[in-house]
């Protein structure tokens, strides 16, 4: 039974990837990089928008043009330095943000790279 509820428990928390498809001239974000995200959204090129609230909060929300509509959920920073979403409707994912020259990229965990347009 006790094997029953360790593994339910893993599957509900979100788990950073253990490696990332990093590229030459990746830097992972620092710790205080990473504890700034905190009253920051930051718009994808696709007009998406990530915004990590003070608290923990976090929403994500499409452009027009891939439907609109907003996802809720909350961040966390794991070991790793990844940041962690759990989803209100019960999904998750961790992604790594790195800077690569004068860019900022999420990397998600199959390796697909998302870059942030600059302020």
């Amino acid at each position: 039974m006790t094997r029953f509820l360790i593994l339910a428990f893993l599957a509900a928390t979100p788990v950073a990837a253990a490696e990332w498809s990093t590229k030459p001239g990746d830097v992972p974000l620092s710790p205080e990089e990473l504890g700034a995200l905190a009253g920051q959204t930051l718009t994808f090129y696709d007009d998406g928008k990530s915004k990590y609230s003070a608290g923990g909060a976090y929403s994500f929300t499409y452009s027009a043009a891939n439907g609109g509509g907003t996802a809720f959920g909350t961040y966390s920073i794991a070991e790793d330095g990844s940041v962690c979403v759990q989803y209100r409707n019960g999904l998750h994912r961790c992604d790594l943000y790195v800077h690569n020259g004068k860019r900022l990229i999420l990397i998600d965990a199959k390796g697909v790279r998302y870059p942030v347009r600059p302020e």
